[in-house]
């Protein structure tokens, strides 16, 4: 099975409001996100058409795609800026969700690259995320896809939180 991973276009809003949905019925979606599936499908079109908007081409964030050959979206990681200047600069990664029965076979290693291309292309020099102390899985996977542990822990409304880094060599400017 091949995949194709790509960002996502404004018109496809329905499509990313299905996938964040079906990612908040997750079984550690407490844990995963600061968002609850009664919440987000309570949001109206607007929302969804904004928020897709927003993380498209010319949008000031990046959501990246995963798409299976029969026209699944399965996967999804959305890429923040970080608005610093200089070598401490880094994008924030949000929104990871691989579906049960796509983990392991590469999506997520190709959603961060995509994330790390963009944001390089951003002037960033590293991708920083936040998980839960309790979501080993996820945990598990950052570490696989080359991000460490800063030794910083956030407090968040879902709990602790690491943070975990993954250096960029950024393109020249």
């Amino acid at each position: 099975m091949s995949i194709e991973v790509r960002r996502v276009l404004a018109t496809e809003w329905a499509d990313v409001r299905d996938l964040r949905l079906r990612a908040l019925q997750d079984p550690v979606a407490a844990l995963a996100f600061l968002d609850t599936f009664e919440n987000a499908s309570a949001q109206p079109d607007a929302f969804w058409q904004h928020r897709t908007a927003n993380a498209a081409e010319r949008g000031s964030n990046a959501q990246f795609v995963a798409i299976a050959d029969d026209g699944e979206w399965f996967g999804s990681a959305t890429v923040l800026p970080s608005g610093l200047e200089g070598p401490e600069s880094t994008a924030l990664i949000v929104g990871v969700y691989v579906a049960e029965g796509h983990r392991g076979a590469g999506a997520i290693e190709t959603l961060f690259d995509e994330c790390a291309t963009w944001s390089a292309e951003q002037g960033a020099y590293g991708l920083t995320l936040e998980v839960h102390v309790d979501n080993h899985r996820a945990q598990a996977a950052y570490e696989r896809c080359g991000f460490t542990r800063t030794g910083q822990i956030t407090e968040l409304e879902n709990g602790r939180e690491y943070v975990m880094v993954r250096p960029l060599v950024p393109n020249a400017r």
